[in-house]
């Protein structure tokens, strides 16, 4: 594996022969076979919050959707594979927010897929069954991070939210980003929605951070 260099913003590394661009919106781009992946959306995650009385404001969802409706646009992707975590609950699934899931696929211009994440258990999503991890080419898309039985294979993975800690004391920044860890072959994707939290990985790991619509490699 080796890093490349990329444009507009972008950055990119090579796995196997296949080049992987990692995307300021939070998303991987597999050009040579049309794939955009993205993990961790939690659509309906406000409506959850106010359901137990916490007041958060219900048009979380558009932040989220949006995106990803125009990265397909300028993409054109064969297929969208969203790696877990659709949605954040059953609670938050109203009629409307059914309603925008059903309509993505057409509205996206390509087959949506999910692979199941822990929130999205136990939901019913017309036309769109949870399923399994998978093989796509020489990665292996799950939701929770594994280590791959296959030693070509990449596993990409949602689930943690990773971001890097710069800095110290007040100067201190906690960025999404996008990481890699070569031993255990994981490529952790950051939440594509934003009303997520997330978890600060170690050094061990190759970090990638999204700071104004740049992906910048973490020295």
């Amino acid at each position: 594996m080796r890093q490349a260099a990329a444009a507009s913003g972008n950055a990119s590394l090579t796995w196997q022969g296949s080049s992987l661009e990692l995307l300021p919106q939070r998303a991987l781009w597999q050009a040579d076979i049309g794939v955009l992946l993205v993990a961790d959306l939690h659509l309906g995650k406000a409506e959850s919050f106010q359901a137990s009385g916490i007041p958060l404001p219900s048009d979380g969802d558009l932040s989220t959707l949006n995106p990803l409706l125009d990265l397909a646009a300028h993409l054109q992707p064969q297929r969208v594979v969203v790696l877990g975590d659709l949605i954040h609950s059953r609670v938050g699934l109203t009629g409307e927010l059914r309603a925008k899931i059903r309509a993505l696929p057409e509205l996206l211009g390509c087959p949506l897929e999910l692979i199941g994440g822990n929130h999205d258990q136990g939901s019913w999503l017309e036309g769109l069954s949870a399923g399994p991890p998978q093989r796509c080419g020489n990665l292996w898309l799950s939701h929770e991070p594994c280590t791959p039985r296959e030693p070509d294979l990449l596993n990409v993975a949602g689930h943690v939210h990773p971001v890097a800690v710069l800095g110290q004391g007040g100067d201190r920044l906690r960025l999404p980003c996008f990481a890699l860890h070569r031993n255990t072959r994981q490529l952790l994707l950051p939440s594509f929605g934003h009303l997520t939290g997330g978890y600060a990985v170690s050094a061990e790991y190759q970090r990638w951070v999204i700071a104004d619509q740049h992906v910048l490699a973490v020295p």
